[in-house]
């Protein structure tokens, strides 16, 4: 009963974690336009660049972070990773000039980037036999933190008349919950979770699994494997940018093309996220029982409503991310625990960071992308028919990584092969 607690206040706590890592990846959404008249900035694309900047610092280094978290205390990188996530963020809100809060958005991202690889593949060794569901749960957390993260920064924003005031909060909260997760999580053992004084010789709070105490195997034994890996994340890229391009591009669609103020854009688009808290338990729960069907259906329905939604009227517009936002954001811990299911639990921080690596980096082009389209719209980005096409295209390249799914079950049975047939 005591280690069936300490999983879960672990469990809930990797949550609070997750809310905070995407908290800070969509708390300049709203921000765009403040920042580029404080920075001084001559075009949209330098306003959009810091995001931009930001992520691919994130994915670029999710891979070397993967190898440490499959070799180290999954439990300090977390909490040493969103300390470090913190302090950018008030690097940030100090930043007296566009090179210094370019290099804060660089110290942000090295403590992110430290989350999910250790994060779901510590997940995926507490509970191998829900899978889906506790990665749906601690969704909850980054449904929550993708929720407040605009909705807070543009009512901040508005109110103090200041962008750089909620990036400032931002970071004193994160440097606190990184000391709260450091002095209540427990740290992982080769049975789930241990508590620090039930593992004799090693001192507390620095519990290792056995993948983190032997020499990890390679990541994949084959260039089949390897093949099909690769075109799983690529495909997924595509996927990911057609998610980014929906914040970035939907913050500008509606400040320029409907008239939305920087609080009501904020709004709007932090109930994408809000429904990531409903979506993401509830269908990480129901894809233990199908992951393929239930991942690749939610996936559709998303690529339907991203057609439709420029040619909404402004009445609707809102309606229409809360509804995106349910599907969608309801594939992203299906698709992880596919992922997770489908190598050994001594690769899975490397698979993942590999997997986050790809595709983060070819899908958040879109924040630069999607600022640079739009500066060259001229005065053309205030009407609504003018990003009807781009739209197409984002509902295009959804659909266009349903064949990763494809990919990371075959994955799975050539590995569920080879380990049977190994003596």
């Amino acid at each position: 009963m005591e280690a069936s607690q300490h999983r879960v206040r672990t469990l809930w706590l990797l949550g609070v974690l997750h809310a905070f890592t995407h908290a800070y990846h969509v708390a300049l959404l709203p921000l765009y336009l403040p920042m580029q008249r404080d920075l001084k900035l001559s075009s949209l694309e330098q306003a959009t660049l810091p995001m931009t900047v930001m992520m691919l610092v994130y994915y670029g280094l999710s891979y070397p972070l993967g190898i440490l978290a499959d070799r180290m205390s999954r439990k300090k990188l977390l909490g040493w990773g969103l300390f470090i996530n913190a302090l950018g963020f008030v690097g940030l809100a100090l930043a007296p000039n566009y090179a210094v809060a370019l290099a804060s958005v660089v110290v942000a991202a090295i403590g992110g980037s430290c989350f999910h690889p250790a994060a779901t593949a510590m997940v995926a060794r507490l509970y191998p036999e829900a899978t889906g569901r506790a990665l749906g749960l601690i969704g909850i957390g980054a449904g929550a933190g993708f929720f407040v993260g605009p909705i807070y920064a543009g009512w901040r924003a508005t109110q103090s008349g200041d962008w750089r005031t909620p990036i400032m909060e931002f970071g004193v909260l994160g440097i606190f919950a990184a000391g709260a997760f450091a002095w209540l999580a427990e740290a992982e053992s080769a049975g789930g979770l241990q508590p620090p004084s039930a593992a004799p010789g090693m001192p507390a709070g620095d519990c290792k699994s056995p993948a983190q105490v032997t020499p990890p195997r390679a990541l994949f034994p084959t260039s089949a494997l390897w093949l099909l890996f690769l075109a799983a994340a690529v495909a997924f890229a595509l996927r990911d940018f057609a998610g980014h391009s929906m914040g970035s591009l939907g913050s500008l669609f509606l400040q320029k093309a409907h008239g939305f103020s920087v609080k009501e854009a904020g709004v709007a688009l932090s109930l994408i996220f809000l429904m990531g808290v409903i979506s993401n338990p509830l269908f990480g729960h129901l894809s233990d029982r199908g992951r393929t069907r239930w991942t690749a259906g939610v996936m559709i329905l998303a690529a339907m409503v991203i057609a439709v939604f420029p040619h909404l009227p402004r009445g609707g517009l809102t309606a229409a991310l809360l509804v995106y936002g349910f599907f969608f954001m309801g594939c992203y811990p299906m698709v992880e625990a596919a992922l997770m299911e489908s190598v050994p639990d001594a690769v899975r921080g490397r698979v993942f960071g590999l997997f986050i690596t790809v595709g983060g980096i070819l899908g958040n082009v879109a924040h630069w992308f999607a600022g640079r389209w739009v500066e060259q719209l001229g005065a053309a980005a205030a009407e609504p028919v003018r990003y009807h096409g781009f739209y197409l295209l984002l509902a295009g390249l959804l659909l266009a990584s349903l064949p990763g799914l494809l990919c990371l079950r075959e994955i799975r049975n050539r590995e569920q092969l080879s380990q049977t047939a190994a003596p």
